[in-house]
């Protein structure tokens, strides 16, 4: 199990998200980031950064007692009553009925769901809320790393919801036989070089708003080269890892992958700047077939203070077909 810690470039999209983010910057988010704000949740997350106003505080409360005791009326209390929310692979939900459903079947697979907070970076309206999610399946625990990420109205309900999270994860409790390869089986650093880093050999600058335009356009375009070449020494992690790669060989050879199955159209999503960790959204459509459907898609950087870079997305849809989804799941339900 992976115990993890945590072209197409849409320019218009780019320019205008850009516009929004002079309020978004880092020396912005620095003088609230260290105060007392919002002090009972700075308790109860390992890291809390950026611009925290009081919605953004409300919100967090919520979040952190459904994450604390779950039930669907603390689980609709995150959320506006006409709010969206898009999982995994499917299309969005909207409204408490849609969103209800759908945590009450959560619940009913996995009673016993528990999170806490991890990296936790508010920018005003927007939240980036990393969580380390814990639950029982066939008699096994599984934990796995997720982010929420939030557009939050004024009373800090949210009112646009993603989840970005890995659910090959919870499949890992089925034997191997029942369930697909994982997409980055065999992905490693080079035989003798994994922790002695890239060969650009530097730790990376703080991420900028204004790097958005050309990161968008080497995720459409499947430069895996351009994506890592950023990141310098430091190590990349994310899903089906169990450590990250530090070699440049690696962490491209990690993205070859993901663009060998998925062909990716994204559009620049939601940024959020904290003091030293940053958030990057990037939302849109997959194909595994060119001739096949386009599937809802998305995945969200973490660049963490010394340059760490974590990514987070479904690699489900990737490997599988809703039917064979489906299968999973009710595999899953099967009692043991």
């Amino acid at each position: 199990m992976n115990l993890r810690r945590h072209t197409r470039t849409g320019l218009l999209a780019v320019a205008t998200l850009l516009a929004g983010l002079t309020v978004g910057m880092p020396a912005t988010a620095t003088a609230t980031a260290e105060g007392g704000e919002c002090a009972g949740v700075r308790e109860k997350v390992d890291r809390l950064e950026g611009r925290i106003t009081p919605n953004a505080c409300a919100f967090m409360e919520r979040q952190i007692a459904f994450g604390e005791t779950p039930s669907l009326q603390a689980y609709l209390d995150i959320f506006d009553p006409e709010a969206s929310l898009w999982e995994a692979g499917g299309p969005a939900l909207r409204g408490h009925t849609d969103i209800g459903t759908s945590i009450t079947r959560s619940l009913r697979l996995a009673p016993d769901l528990r999170y806490r907070g991890t990296d936790v970076v508010a920018d005003g309206a927007v939240m980036m809320f990393g969580q380390q999610n814990t639950v029982t399946l066939k008699g096994r625990k599984v934990s796995y790393p997720q982010i929420a990420r939030n557009v939050l109205g004024d009373d800090g309900k949210t009112i646009q919801a993603r989840r970005y999270y890995d659910r090959y994860e919870l499949f890992e409790v089925l034997p191997e036989s029942q369930r697909p390869r994982p997409l980055f089986a065999g992905i490693a650093d080079p035989a003798g070089t994994a922790g002695r880093g890239s060969a650009a050999g530097h730790a990376p600058d703080r991420f900028r708003a204004q790097e958005i335009t050309a990161r968008l356009a080497a995720w459409n375009s499947g430069d895996a080269a351009a994506l890592a070449a950023r990141t310098g020494n430091a190590g990349l992690n994310g899903p089906g890892l169990d450590r990250p790669l530090t070699t440049r060989e690696g962490k491209t050879a990690y993205l070859r992958r993901l663009f060998e199955r998925a062909d990716v159209e994204f559009k620049a999503g939601q940024v959020a700047f904290g003091r030293t960790t940053a958030y990057v959204e990037w939302h849109g459509t997959m194909k595994t077939d060119p001739k096949g459907p386009e599937i809802p898609f998305g995945i969200v950087e973490r660049i963490g203070p010394k340059g760490e870079w974590e990514l987070y997305f479904d690699t489900l849809p990737v490997i599988a077909t809703q039917q064979e989804i489906g299968a999973l799941f009710q595999a899953l339900m099967t009692p043991a």
